[in-house]
């Protein structure tokens, strides 16, 4: 009878067409004082189960098929890679790659065949000679039907990442797989389903958790300098709104095109990973929800506009809808802390990956300015202190191969760093840093922002990939402390 009476009240409540109506109705009918606030409260706190809130795929369709988190697949003593996409990205991986030893690029892949080529003559005078692959945008396929190759490393346009990964793994690669991993809540189960059924590493090269500052202050974390984690911040704040434009920059404006389709934090990985990583996210604690707005776009539409008055081909972006220029994404965890995400593409601003980390005993934060850090409110260490901290906690990997990363490059070294680490995980034998299911929980913060933008900010839960994995799973390990480490020149 009580629930009767409610599902009357409601339907009756969804009919009123004014919040001073419904206000009123509330308040005469009792549901805030009386039945609402008391006893359905109880009711549906001591026996009903949560349901999620959001779009479909939030409860994961059956159990783990195998724990990919802390495995260890077999050792690769050399490890052979194929490169599909050679762009922005993928064009800086391949000469980079080839100062770590261990490695023989066997094949490079894209659909513009000169920069297959240019990627080749990267390799001159060194003893890799891959085949190469151009033409059509199925070509792909063959890169990853070879049987000389162990791991597929995937730079290509967001909208092939995940097809590309789980093609290259039922076909028993490895994968090496670049930001985003995936655009959709069904794409990120594919990711960590087909990682579980074939036992293939999905390696989500997240290049901003090897930063510099990122990773001394995870040293400092693990020793406990921070306390308790509270509350951790990141930011993807970089002014490339223009370029989404450029044809010769964004082939086929296919960025553009995400921009024109989507609302919500499109980038999301760069700012989360180093922070997920200090709480132990997916390996200690998880996500339980998050609430996401967008502003209006003041500046792509316009852009747009601009633009097509001088040439027709951008008039079909003059009727878009264009995500909005600054999204903030707020995230609670099981364990009560709190994670702010931004995003921002559009807006002329200083560019900014802000990464903060607040904690019972200090805090660390590095924006547009250089790294800081506290132990009180009353204001920053000096540079002095700072300096011996630094010496005091900078971990062995920095130690090992800092000098060497800032001598390739690569985003200040954070991307040699990135592959260095994950070729000696696989080289050792040993679990990588950032797997299937950081790559899926990362990524599916797009979609989920979406939602959550598209329903007025609504609250919306976040899947657990690891399917209760993550009360048992081990946080990542800085460690270097191996035989047979993984030299670099």
């Amino acid at each position: 009878m009580f629930f009767r009476r409610i599902l009357i009240a409601l339907t009756v409540y969804e009919k009123l067409t004014t919040m001073n109506d419904r206000r009123r109705f509330l308040k005469y009918t009792g549901l805030v004082a009386g039945g609402l606030a008391t006893g359905s409260a109880k009711a549906w706190s001591n026996g009903l189960p949560h349901e999620p809130s959001g779009p479909a795929g939030i409860r994961p369709s059956g159990p783990q098929i195998f724990n990919m988190c802390g495995y260890a697949a077999p050792k690769i003593d050399t490890i052979r890679i194929g490169f599909i996409g050679l762009g922005n990205r993928g064009s800086e991986a391949v000469p980079r790659i080839i100062h770590i030893d261990g490695v023989d690029v066997r094949a490079l892949c894209d659909i513009r065949a000169d920069l297959v080529q240019s990627a080749k003559n990267e390799l001159k005078g060194t003893s890799h000679d891959p085949a190469l692959y151009s033409g059509n945008e199925e070509v792909w396929k063959k890169l990853c039907e070879r049987d000389d190759i162990d791991v597929v490393y995937i730079a290509t346009p967001w909208a092939w990442h995940t097809t590309m990964a789980v093609y290259a793994m039922e076909h028993g690669k490895h994968v090496a797989l670049e930001v985003p991993a995936a655009k959709t809540l069904d794409e990120c189960w594919a990711l960590v389903n087909t990682s579980e059924k074939t036992k293939k590493h999905l390696i989500f090269l997240e290049n901003e958790c090897y930063d510099f500052f990122e990773l001394l202050t995870l040293n400092m974390a693990r020793q406990g300098f921070f306390g308790e984690i509270i509350h951790g911040e990141g930011a993807y704040i970089h002014s490339i709104g223009e370029s989404l434009f450029d044809p010769v920059r964004r082939p086929g404006l296919w960025r553009l095109a995400e921009n024109a389709a989507r609302n919500g934090n499109l980038y999301p990985t760069h700012g989360l990973g180093p922070v997920c990583v200090i709480m132990n996210i997916n390996r200690g604690d998880k996500m339980e929800y998050l609430t996401s707005m967008s502003s209006d776009d003041f500046s792509l539409h316009p852009y747009a506009v601009q633009l097509a008055a001088k040439d027709p081909a951008y008039s079909k972006y003059t009727d878009k809808h264009f995500r909005g220029n600054m999204n903030s994404t707020t995230i609670r965890t099981r364990k009560g802390r709190t994670i702010m995400l931004q995003h921002d593409v559009s807006s002329p601003r200083v560019k900014s990956s802000r990464y903060l980390i607040s904690g019972t005993k200090a805090t660390a934060q590095c924006d547009a300015d250089a790294p800081r850090i506290s132990t009180s409110h009353e204001g920053w260490v000096s540079q002095d202190v700072f300096n011996q901290l630094e010496k005091q906690y900078t971990p062995a990997i920095v130690q090992k191969m800092g000098e060497m990363a800032k001598v390739v490059g690569g985003h200040g070294g954070m991307d040699f760093l990135t592959d260095w680490r994950w070729i000696d995980c696989v080289r050792n034998g040993l679990p990588i840093d950032h797997d299937v299911y950081d790559a899926a929980l990362w990524s599916c913060m797009s979609p989920l922002s979406e939602w959550s933008v598209a329903h007025r900010s609504s609250p919306v839960d976040v899947p657990d990939f690891t399917r209760g994995a993550w009360e048992k799973n081990t946080p990542v390990s800085l460690s270097i402390d191996h035989d047979h480490l993984t030299t670099a020149k």
